[in-house]
This record gives C-alpha cells, sequence and structure tokens, in this order.
C-alpha cells in the first residue's frame, strides 16, 4: 500500500510542513517556498554560489533560478562577482533580504519546535543522523546514475 512507502511518507512530511509556511509566512512576505529554501541557505552561508544552493537544497538548477530572479526582483539577494572566477557569481542577502529572513527564519524556528515536540531529544538526534545517511545516500546514488543519452540506441535488427 502506497501508505507504507518511506518515500510516500518522506514526500507526505514535506508537504504538510510547506503547507502552513506558505499559507502564513510566504504570503505575509510575498515569498514563495523556493525563495524562502534559497534565502535560508544563502542566510546561513552568505558567498555561496547558485550550484551550491542547487546541490544544499536539493532543488534543480531551474527552480534556483527562478527563486534568484524573484528575490533579485524584490531586492532581497545581491550578486557579487567571483574575484578567483570571473564565471561565478556570489551570493548575499541585501538589507532588505536580512529583514525578511529575520521573520521567516524565527517562524520556521517556531514550526520546527512545534513539530518535533512530540519526540524525545534522542529520537530527534536519531531522526537527524537517519536523514543526514538518507541525504547521502541519495547524493552518492545520483552521482553514480548514467547521464541519460540523447538520442535513442538503434534498434537491433
Amino acid at each position: 500500500m502506497v501508505d507504507d512507502l518511506l518515500f510516500f511518507k518522506l514526500v507526505r512530511v514535506v508537504n504538510l510542513t510547506a503547507r502552513p509556511f506558505a499559507q502564513r509566512v510566504g504570503k505575509e512576505q510575498q515569498l514563495s517556498l523556493n525563495e524562502w529554501r534559497v534565502m535560508a541557505l544563502v542566510g546561513a552561508q552568505p558567498g555561496c554560489t547558485a550550484s551550491q544552493v542547487a546541490e544544499h537544497t536539493g532543488l534543480d538548477k531551474m527552480a534556483v533560478s527562478r527563486a534568484l530572479a524573484g528575490l533579485q526582483k524584490a531586492r532581497r539577494i545581491q550578486r557579487q562577482d567571483d574575484p578567483t572566477d570571473q564565471r561565478r557569481t556570489r551570493l548575499s542577502l541585501s538589507a532588505a533580504g536580512r529583514a525578511v529572513y529575520a521573520v521567516a527564519f524565527a517562524r520556521a524556528q517556531k514550526r520546527e519546535a512545534e513539530l518535533f515536540e512530540g519526540l524525545t531529544a534522542r529520537e530527534r538526534t536519531m531522526l537527524s543522523t537517519m536523514l543526514d545517511k538518507l541525504v547521502a545516500s541519495v547524493s552518492a546514488a545520483d552521482d553514480e546514475a548514467p547521464v541519460a543519452r540523447t538520442r535513442a540506441a538503434p534498434r537491433k535488427p
């Protein structure tokens, strides 16, 4: 049954936790969920690149690009050329971005505390460790996955 699949449970947890954010903080701050995910990482790691944001959030590069465009349009993010590599830009929050980040981050911390209040400290540590292992496993599997071919292989007669 689908309810027994771990993947389904993970997706359900993400959706159930993301929905209240979008309904409360997202509407109030005019911030999409992906914009918040990008903003959260850039706020925690100023100077990161868009590729690093994609890697750490699990979002695809196009979703990161769209989120960055929205954040830049709202003047919440700044891009600076990387002095060591002109092909890259480094990301940081603007003053307006830091203000939104402070509000959203405080709400996210409160929501996390509410979500996990039914777990003991040991259970939270175990869950965090298991999620770290799962992320590493999925990342390793993705790194090993063969690149899709652009053309179909010829059929054998």
